[in-house]
């Protein structure tokens, strides 16, 4: 479903993404974790051309993503920004709509309304502006706006970052839950090790600009993956044994 070919993308001096391949099936969900500026927003990013690659191919369901208009293409990618990026004009029926309509397919209400139910809001949302909403429900409609045009392939980058962690982790088991139902294939950036282990089927990790390991979360919990993937790993199981104790 999404497929890179040696990309390589440069900053100035600086070589964000290092001649790195990756192939993700469809219908998988696929976590990419590291630590901050190991390069994995900018691999993202480069999937619907918000970024070009210096070097390298990227390919959408089998076709060369320079082969379609960068909007073009974007319309076919359900895209979940950290910083949710809802018009702050535009109400809530509005900011879901906005894909379909650019595409000359608006939406009826009605599907408008299907889409909220599909995350967990009221149909009444759908005329609220986005600062009557919370955090949590703003993130549930940038879900909503991602699957408006009903795409095969959702990317989400940091898409919990900015949420309290009860919210977080109610929100991050309905987009497991809608993946599956959906049958989308899935590629979420997070820094968070524990939330990769628990929603992905497969953790990719990167720094430096490389890929460094590449393995499903049972394995990463067995030992695998290397010095770089283990320590990530280290945080949350030093966290559940401080826990353990505690309760003990």
């Amino acid at each position: 479903m999404l497929e890179f070919i040696e990309v390589s993308k440069r900053f100035g001096e600086v070589t964000a993404v290092d001649r790195v391949s990756l192939a993700v099936s469809r219908g998988a969900f696929v976590a990419l974790v590291g630590q901050s500026g190991s390069g994995k927003s900018t691999l993202l990013r480069m999937a619907n051309r918000l970024i070009e690659p210096d070097e390298g191919v990227v390919r959408v369901a089998g076709r060369d993503v320079r082969e379609v208009s960068a909007p073009g293409l974007r319309r076919r990618i359900g895209y979940v920004f950290q910083s949710i990026g809802l018009f702050p004009h535009m109400d809530v029926s509005a900011n879901i709509a906005i894909g379909p309509r650019l595409a000359g397919a608006p939406l009826a209400a009605e599907s408008i309304g299907q889409l909220l139910a599909t995350v967990g809001l009221e149909a009444d949302h759908a005329h609220r502006m986005p600062d009557e909403l919370s955090g949590g429900q703003r993130q549930r409609v940038g879900v909503a706006r991602a699957l408006a045009g009903e795409p095969e392939l959702l990317l989400m980058d940091e898409p919990f970052g900015a949420l309290d962690p009860v919210t977080r982790d109610a929100l991050g088991r309905q987009v497991r839950e809608l993946h599956d139902r959906l049958g989308l294939t899935t590629v979420m950036v997070t820094h968070d090790m524990a939330e990769a282990l628990l929603l992905a089927d497969r953790v990719v990790v990167m720094a430096a600009g490389h890929i460094v390991a590449d393995e499903e979360p049972r394995a990463l919990l067995g030992g695998a993956g290397g010095e770089v993937a283990q320590a990530l790993v280290a945080v949350p199981r030093a966290q559940f044994e401080a826990l353990a104790k505690l309760g003990a």
